[in-house]
């Protein structure tokens, strides 16, 4: 049977040497929540948050085979998770991520150039509650407040930059999850928008911000595009890593 782990301490070391945000958010009870079969001795666990699984210990097919409503990434931490992922859901598309490193330490003067590179009839604002309930209007940046599950709790946990034109949010830089320490990023722009620096004047906002509040802004690549966007503002690719995603 699945249960919701309260006592989460109980899985950290089911974790240990697994350095990825969401994965803290869900230890510390920020954000999502831990998922196991056994809550007094857990010996496998998952950790889920958004659309995000990460699944650790001994293999377990019930966690695996568990599944929210809608898309779902499923990351294993070995390969003995992914045959089990493969089995269990064999119309999972395998999927390449890339792990960017989280110790960066960021040039604030480069990135306070790239505030003054927004094209004019661009305008950057923070994200408040205004432009929280208007991110919520389109799929394209609804990741940018989703995931807190209110107005309220992102106001108070959550951190965003948009970019409006002619009133309408074209691109964005902000929180998608948040950890203790810090947030991990979620970025993207409409497609016709692409290409004008619009992401990395949004980004350059977001991170600059999260350092003046004393916050790690960690970045996890779906592509390479994705990559070379984090380089381009001062982070370093660590590894490739492999998913799987399933509707």
């Amino acid at each position: 049977m699945i249960s919701l782990l309260t006592d989460t301490y109980k899985a950290e070391p089911l974790f240990s040497g697994w350095d990825d945000t969401m994965i803290r958010s869900c230890l510390q009870q920020v954000m999502g929540e831990i998922l196991v079969t056994d809550t007094a001795e857990p010996k496998s666990a998952c950790a889920h948050l958004g659309c995000f699984a990460f699944y650790t210990g001994e293999p377990d097919a019930e966690l695996v085979r568990y599944k929210p409503d809608g898309f779902l990434i499923m990351t294993p931490q070995n390969k003995d998770w992914a045959e089990l992922i493969e089995q269990c859901h064999p119309t999972a598309e395998k999927a390449t991520r890339y792990a960017i490193k989280k110790d960066t330490v960021f040039d604030r003067q480069k990135l306070q150039k790239m505030l003054n590179l927004l094209p004019p009839g661009y305008e950057l604002k923070q994200i408040d509650e205004d432009l929280y309930d208007q991110c919520l209007q389109s799929t394209l940046t609804a990741d940018f407040v989703a995931n807190f599950g209110s107005k309220e709790r992102f106001m108070e946990l959550g951190l965003g930059f948009v970019i409006l034109k002619n009133g309408e949010i074209v691109s964005g830089a902000s929180s998608f999850s948040r950890f203790r320490e810090g947030i991990e990023i979620e970025v993207d722009t409409v497609g016709s928008e692409r290409r004008k620096g619009l992401a990395s004047t949004a980004c350059a906002a977001l991170i600059l911000k999260c350092l003046e509040k004393g916050l790690y802004p960690s970045w996890d690549a779906q592509n390479l595009t994705s990559v070379r966007l984090a380089e381009k503002l001062g982070y370093q690719l660590e590894r490739e890593y492999q998913v799987y995603e399933t509707q």
